[in-house]
């Protein structure tokens, strides 16, 4: 027995024995343990809620000094109308609507990390229209500063996306429309990308099983918020392949799965929302003109290409529908120009 072991038996014993001659009368070492282990679990549950509120409230004061370093006069929050002038630009973005009172204390957080972000982004436009004088390349300094309130905006949004409340409040669309201009601004994505990559493929696979995995009845509004996020976040040239791989590959398992008859039922009631996205990102794909169907060859392409004539003729009788999107799929996958609108 290694020296660890020891340690950790003598000190479960040690323990042990001081709970049962400090247990009350009235209560039985079992008892005793469990009324102990609530103790400190509430304590650790507080404890931990306030470290999380400091870690936030350091984030915030790290969002505004990065916000003043880039333009020296530039005030968060000192203002009602929330407009800073500066020496030779006046500052003047829109700011996401103030949320109400009713609103809990996690969309408050993530409304503030999205008006971190959206003055990052407007002050980029103005470094590169030459109105500030300070020079944008600070950032490389303070990345980690933006990474983490990225990582923070994609918390919340999943958060929501987990158990969004209808109608949609709108500062969670004005959340994916500020991380997609993050992702698609030509300085600002170097960042994001390489410091949130993991982060970014960990909100994709949770985004796309929160699709899969729901089996309530009126599941229909929260599929449909969660494709059309997930298109939108498709139709950006630096996550397209990425999203569509990531489809493709739950399609696959799935098609596995349904000809080996150990298909989940639920799967395949939400599978379907997974196909109509795939359809939309190759029939439409970026805006940024025509692409051959040889930019997406890939693992999963070549898997769903191969055994395409495979899934329809044995699946054809008993899933007729699922048989017609694979063969939809494959169609597009084919085609040697995709429309792009």
């Amino acid at each position: 027995m290694d020296k660890v072991s020891w340690y950790l038996k003598i000190s479960k014993l040690a323990l042990a024995l001081a709970i049962i001659h400090s247990k009350p009368p009235e209560k039985s070492s079992k008892e005793y343990t469990e009324h102990l282990a609530k103790i400190i679990s509430g304590q650790d549950f507080k404890w931990r809620s306030k470290v999380e509120a400091l870690e936030a409230e350091v984030l915030r004061l790290r969002q505004e000094l990065l916000l003043n370093k880039i333009c020296p006069r530039f005030c968060l929050e000192n203002s009602k109308s929330l407009n800073c002038n500066t020496s030779s630009c006046t500052f003047n973005s829109e700011i996401l609507p103030i949320l109400n009172t009713h609103c809990t204390s996690k969309e408050k957080t993530l409304a503030a990390h999205m008006q971190f972000l959206q003055h990052l982004l407007e002050l980029r436009k103005l470094t590169e229209a030459g109105g500030l004088k300070t020079v944008f390349t600070k950032l490389e300094s303070n990345c980690s500063t933006i990474s983490d309130s990225v990582s923070r905006l994609l918390d919340g949004l999943l958060t929501f996306y987990k158990n969004p409340k209808f109608p949609v409040s709108n500062f969670l669309t004005e959340g994916v429309s500020v991380l997609i201009n993050l992702i698609t601004d030509a300085n600002l994505s170097n960042h994001v990308l390489k410091m949130c990559f993991e982060k970014l493929e960990e909100f994709k696979k949770n985004l796309v099983q929160v699709i899969l995995s729901n089996n309530n009845i009126n599941r229909f509004q929260v599929q449909y918020l969660v494709s059309h996020t997930l298109v939108l976040l498709g139709r950006c040239n630096k996550l397209r392949k990425s999203i569509i791989s990531l489809l493709l590959s739950e399609v696959n398992q799935f098609a596995d799965e349904l000809q080996q008859a150990k298909y989940n039922v639920t799967h395949y009631e939400n599978i379907f929302s997974l196909c109509m996205i795939l359809e939309q990102l190759l029939q439409k794909g970026t805006g940024e003109g025509n692409i051959s169907s040889s930019d997406y060859d890939g693992e999963e392409k070549n898997k769903f290409l191969q055994n395409l004539d495979q899934i329809i003729l044995h699946l054809a009788d008993e899933f007729p529908l699922f048989s017609v999107y694979m063969w939809r799929l494959g169609a597009l996958l084919n085609s040697s120009q995709m429309q792009i609108v």
